[in-house]
């Protein structure tokens, strides 16, 4: 059963959860390029060589992503294809989702380096045949300590399109330690650390 208690603190069962705005605060920051960033016009680098969103391996979106003038904004293009489905003929609205927390990723990535998702909010507008190219605009909206603001707007066919979706998602800026940690060994083994690493950052916890 869920519940909302005072303070705006939510009861889910027995548990209390205060939820995470991503409303930037009034002392956030303006989003200033981070020097190793790709430049305005460049094409942004994949996240990593395994990642779902934008990799060329199976199972990707294969989203395909520029760095706008501002040089703190994204455009991408994902081609919508038959083994993207939800509904007849449809783009299933979890990869929509999926395909913002992509697009507002690399966003984030012009301003810092490693970041997680903390929480995205997706509204849907109108439903996205197969067939289509949707294509996203993002950017990061504020910076306040750790937290990165984002926000994205997903449009059919065109970049002055139909509005297929709109998103807002924060990120938290991270360090390595989250993925020695956290990630499967092999994985971490594939991109050059060492087990002696990986074990050393979990006995850290």
């Amino acid at each position: 059963m869920t519940r909302l208690a005072a303070g705006g603190v939510v009861r889910v069962g027995n548990v209390r959860r205060v939820p995470i705005s991503i409303e930037p605060p009034e002392d956030a920051e303006a989003p200033q390029r981070h020097p190793k960033a790709p430049a305005p016009g460049e094409r942004t680098r994949e996240h990593h060589s395994q990642c779902r969103g934008c990799a060329d391996v199976p199972g990707s979106l294969r989203i395909a992503s520029w760095v706008e003038d501002d040089g703190v904004s994204i455009r991408s293009r994902f081609d919508v294809l038959d083994e993207h489905q939800g509904g007849p003929g449809l783009l299933h609205g979890g990869l929509l989702m999926t395909a913002f927390d992509d697009a507002l990723g690399t966003a984030h990535t012009q301003v810092t380096r490693a970041a997680v998702t903390a929480r995205m909010e997706t509204d849907f507008r109108r439903p996205v045949p197969v067939g289509t190219t949707l294509w996203l605009r993002s950017r990061v909206d504020a910076v306040a300590g750790r937290k990165v603001y984002t926000s994205g707007v997903a449009y059919l066919g065109e970049l002055d399109g139909e509005v297929a979706g709109t998103a807002r998602a924060l990120f938290v800026k991270v360090g390595a330690e989250h993925f020695l940690r956290h990630s499967r060994p092999e994985d971490l083994e594939a991109l050059g650390a060492s087990r002696e690493v990986i074990e050393a950052a979990r006995a850290a916890r």
